[in-house]
């Protein structure tokens, strides 16, 4: 989720003044988020579990259809929740980073 989400961003950051400042953040984040991303899907593939989509039932909730070895299941999660997390992530991900440097 975290990654479509950035990229739209990305689009409306490229037109502002001072896109010179945030771009660089927003590229670091698409590229951590990205690989992270690709590991945890190689992790899951390992034991035959694969996301197959992702669907917005409403402005509330949104179901995630994962495919296992022996079944499908589907998931639904409070939309409100996961924006939550997500911007609790990329904010621990990036002041993780900024402590590194």
């Amino acid at each position: 989720m975290a990654v479509p989400t950035l990229q739209r961003d990305y689009r409306v950051f490229e037109n502002l003044k001072m896109s010179n400042v945030y771009l660089p953040i927003l590229d670091k984040l698409l590229d951590d988020n990205s690989q992270e991303c690709y590991n945890s899907k190689s992790l899951l593939a390992k034991d035959e579990i694969r996301v197959v989509r992702w669907e917005k039932n409403n402005e509330y909730f949104s179901d995630l259809i994962v495919a296992t070895a022996g079944e499908d299941l589907v998931l639904t999660y409070a939309n409100m929740a996961l924006k939550t997390q997500v911007e609790t992530l990329l904010i621990s991900h990036q002041n993780k980073d900024q402590a590194l440097t």
